[in-house]
């Protein structure tokens, strides 16, 4: 039998701001979609899993490379995209950034991306962060938290403008990136935001998760 959910709204007490920011592509640039579409996708999948991402994350062995093509109209691609069956699409040079900052934490599977007409756009990636940690500190943070069976591990956190999120960072250590094990959200220390601005990538939202 189903429960039915419900929300607790957390009280901030102290959320520092400056130390950790949300981490995704920049979907409010303007401008034209990317127009990228999977040619392969249908065999690719594992069934009966309808995205490619597994449950558990990371990459399930691929019968063959993944194939993105862009239509005509599509506008120039940035260093981040997303999202391409539950992962990322990132261009060679972010993907040296992550790599050099937490190798750990992210993983790549080459893909293809081509225009409508064949011709390569570039070496690109498809990328997935790996670490799931549970350190959001719920009683120093402000956001929507979900409880019931529906969720898939009991509990959600729904996470939007006006929230403002604390972490307890001892248990964080020396990651640099990680998800929550009840949101989809990717998160960034202020070294990694650091590293991502200096190197010029662009289509990046770095937004401080404390003053989301």
């Amino acid at each position: 039998m189903n429960i039915e959910s419900h929300s607790v709204t957390a009280q901030p007490s102290d959320a520092p701001t400056g130390r950790f920011y949300v981490l995704q592509p920049d979907i409010y640039s303007g401008g034209s979609g990317h127009g990228l579409t999977f040619s392969n996708l249908e065999r690719l999948l594992t069934p009966p899993r309808r995205i490619l991402r597994p449950a558990e994350g990371g990459f399930p062995v691929l019968s063959e490379l993944p194939v993105l093509i862009q239509s005509a109209q599509g506008r120039p691609l940035k260093d981040l995209e997303g999202v391409f069956s539950g992962y990322w699409l990132v261009s060679d040079e972010l993907k040296q950034v992550f790599e050099r900052h937490d190798a750990e934490g992210f993983a790549f599977t080459p893909c293809s991306v081509v225009s409508a007409d064949g011709a390569s756009l570039g070496d690109y990636h498809l990328c997935d962060v790996l670490r799931v940690i549970d350190v959001l500190d719920e009683s120093r943070s402000k956001l929507d938290i979900r409880i019931g069976e529906e969720y898939a591990k009991g509990k959600h956190y729904r996470i939007g403008p006006g929230a403002s999120l604390a972490f307890r960072e001892r248990e964080i250590s020396e990651a640099h990136v990680f998800r929550t094990p009840f949101s989809s959200y990717v998160f960034c220390d202020r070294e990694l935001r650091g590293a991502i601005i200096d190197s010029g990538c662009v289509g990046i939202s770095l937004e401080d998760a404390a003053d989301f």
